[in-house]
This record gives C-alpha cells, structure tokens and sequence, in this order.
C-alpha cells in the first residue's frame, strides 16, 4: 500500500511539472492567453498543489506581456487608422476585458516563494471598448454602402455578409435593416420558370401546381429566387422550361394465369405393428408411432391488372437577357399500376406463404390517366429538383 501512495505522488507530481512546462512553452512561443487558461485552471483545482506558486508566477508574468502586446498592437493599428483595423482594435479590448475578468475571481493568489500577493494591474476600459465598437461599427457600415455602390451581384452579397456582421456587433443599427433587405433582393438571381405541354394530351392542373410550387423544394438557395409568375420590378436573369413532350398511356389490361401447388405433408400418425396385427411396444411398454404422410395439391388462379404511363420532356435553362439557350437535360419518368390477386382450389395447406398473400389481395379498380400522370409526375418533381440542385447559380 506504500508503494501504491509513492506511485501516486509521482504520477501526480509529473503532471503538474508538464503542467508548468507546457505553460512555460506557451510563453517562450508568444501564445500568452494558451499560458494564461493552462494557469487559471490549475489554480483553481487545488491551492495546495506543490506547484501551485509556480503556476502564480507564470499567471503573473503571461498577464503581463499578453497586456503589453496588446496595447502596443492597439496603439500601431490606431496610428494606420484603417478600415480593416477597426475591427482588430474592438476585438483586442474584448481580449484585455475577458482576460482580466477570468483571473479576477482567483484574486488574491499568494505566493509563499514570492512572499508577496500576485500583482495584476487591471484597468477599466470599458470607455476604450465602446469607442472602440463606435469606430468599427461605423468602419463596417461604410464599408457595406461601398459595396453597394459598386452596383453588381456579387459586392450586394458582399454588402450582405457585412451588414450581418455589423447586426451581430449592434442590433438596430440605423437604417441596417433596410439596407440588409436591399443587398438582398440585387444580389440575389431571380429565375422564371415555365411549363410548356408539347405533348398533345392533357396534364392535370394539380400537377402543374405541384411542379411550379417551388416552396415545397426545399433547395434552400438564399440568393436565388424561382418564379412562375412574373413579378413587377424583377429583372428575370435566367430561365427555365420544363418542357412536357411525351405522354404515352398504356391500355388497362387483365391477364390470367394459374398453376399447380403439390406437397407432401405429415398427416397423422400410426402403431406399428408386428405380422400378426399386434401393436409393438417400446421397452416401457408404451406404444410405437409411425408418422403417416399424405399427398396434397391445389390450384392457384391468379388475375393481374397492368395499367403504365411514361412521361418524358426536358429541362432547359436560358440566358434572359442575352436571349440564348445556356444547357438542356433530359427529364422522363415512367409510373407502373400493377395488383396481382389470387383464388384456387383444393387443400389449402398445399399453398406457400406468397400465395396466401396473394389470396389476401382484391380486384382494385384502375386508376384514372389523370392520376396515372399525377403520379408519374411526383417522379418528374423529384428529378427535377435534382437538377436544379446541380445547377444553381
């Protein structure tokens, strides 16, 4: 048990030697803050901790220089006065204030060594940092409207992202909302969408609808708007024909077929017997049994209802303002109604499982060509979502 308590000790005290080595590392590489957390988490666990005092003076001497580096940071970055830097400045206050507010509640830490209280100097900059978030506010907001002013697709997201920026470092900032809304709709591309039925037959209204409702896509493209109906004040950038050009319906058909189920299957039993008639006995005395078996069959009569539609078009995108075809996809779906049911006659047993599923089944009367193409059409909807997925802008 000694030797278990020594074992102990020394693993614990190689731990917190690597401990204090990482954070010694950390500051010899510059990484102040990686120094200053390995710290704080240490002495908060045990005060009591052999290396707790080390752990005081590498807190000390990390708290310092991380200060320092940052304050010479601040005042170079307030000196170039640019744009970019604004942003920079805010975030290194945060730093200075986070990094002040995580040892704060450890204080006072003593060192017995050092024979004297850890000496952090803080400082209030709280005026600093909301000097510091005006500039980079304003910093962003300006940089949005140039964005803006540049009038193309591309620099209205840009704008976007950066006033979503600006919203997470201010909410309600001036007319940022509006502005968002802008960037938004002239950086985004607005497609229009139409259904041309070349096909001579008639396509159900509730298809079309399901088609062009493109809420139910879920293509999730923030900058790209599809339209089947022209909006007032849109400039369309693209378009595209779903173009119906085959219907082909198949007659309903009825086929009949059947065949024969034969099994041999046990059926009871018998007593054995010896030549004169006499039953045989075990040496228990109780009777021998012999399994009896039987032959048995059946005749299944099976009807099938066929009834087929494909459907078969293309998908082609164009350049609304240059007026030329961009590519074409083809786009075809076929939809089967098939039911199978089932009769027969004779012994029952002699039927396998799939049969007896089959006697379960019933005559279904066909469906209509309108909902033959309806249901085709969910096929169509799907691969054509495909391929606006594959060719979003």
């Amino acid at each position: 048990m000694k030797a278990f308590y020594i074992l102990l000790f020394t693993a614990l005290f190689s731990i917190s030697c690597n401990s204090v080595k990482r954070s010694q590392k950390f500051i010899s590489q510059g990484n102040y803050d990686e120094a200053i957390e390995l710290a704080t988490k240490k002495l908060q666990k045990d005060k009591g901790a052999k290396e707790y005092d080390a752990h005081i003076r590498i807190l000390e001497e990390a708290f310092l220089k991380a200060k320092d580096e940052d304050m010479l940071q601040i005042a170079f970055l307030k000196k170039e006065n640019s744009p970019s830097g604004a942003k920079e400045i805010y975030y290194t206050y945060l730093d200075l204030q986070s990094r002040q507010n995580l040892i704060r509640p450890l204080l006072p830490l003593y060192s017995n060594e050092m024979g004297r209280n850890a000496n952090f100097i803080f400082s209030d900059y709280s005026n600093d940092l909301l000097a510091a978030k005006d500039a980079y506010v304003k910093s962003l907001y300006q940089e949005a409207l140039v964005y803006m002013q540049r009038n193309t697709k591309q620099d209205y997201r840009s704008a976007f992202n950066v006033l979503c920026e600006l919203d997470e470092v201010q909410l309600n900032y001036k007319d940022v909302f509006q502005l968002k809304e802008d960037a938004h709709f002239q950086g985004s591309d607005f497609v229009f969408v139409t259904l041309n039925n070349h096909t001579g037959q008639f396509i159900p209204f509730r298809l079309e609808q399901d088609l062009l409702d493109f809420n139910t896509y879920g293509l999730d493209d923030f900058w790209t708007e599809y339209d089947s109906r022209r909006e007032k004040g849109i400039n369309y950038d693209l378009g595209i024909d779903l173009n119906f050009q085959t219907i082909q319906i198949t007659p309903e058909r009825i086929s009949d077929s059947q065949y024969n189920r034969n099994q041999r299957i046990k059926d009871g039993y018998d007593f054995r017997r010896d030549r004169g008639g006499n039953i045989v006995r075990d040496s228990l005395g109780n009777p021998i049994k012999i399994d009896r078996y039987i032959d048995i069959s059946a005749t299944v009569y099976t009807t099938t209802q066929e009834k087929a539609v494909f459907v078969g078009g293309t998908v082609v995108y164009k350049d609304l303002n240059k007026r030329q075809q961009i590519n074409s996809f083809p786009l075809s779906s076929e939809f089967v109604f098939r039911n199978t049911y089932a009769t027969f006659r004779g012994d029952r047993r002699a039927l396998t499982a799939e049969d007896k599923k089959l006697l379960s089944n019933h005559f279904i009367p066909f469906p209509n060509n309108e909902q033959m193409v309806f249901d085709a059409g969910q096929d169509i909807k799907e691969r054509f979502k495909e391929i606006l997925r594959n060719n979003s802008l």
